[in-house]
């Protein structure tokens, strides 16, 4: 298991690197990764300190962490 949410943490990443700033659920529906998996990831991401998190209105939008 440890090997596919790396995977996984892997895409998102990529993802947010193309794409920017978005949410779960849209990371989600473009990766065509289960949305259980996606919180996962980036759980995994975020332990490792490369996530930030942000509010857009009623959203929780996810972002890379820039280093500085």
């Amino acid at each position: 298991m440890p090997y596919i949410i790396g995977n996984a943490a892997g895409t998102v990443w990529n993802y947010l690197n193309e794409n920017g700033e978005t949410t779960a659920t849209k990371i989600a529906k473009e990766t065509k990764l289960d949305t259980k998996l996606i919180q996962r990831a980036i759980g995994w991401l975020s332990a490792e300190g490369k996530l930030t998190f942000s509010q857009k209105g009623r959203s929780e939008v996810i972002s890379l962490k820039l280093d500085v």
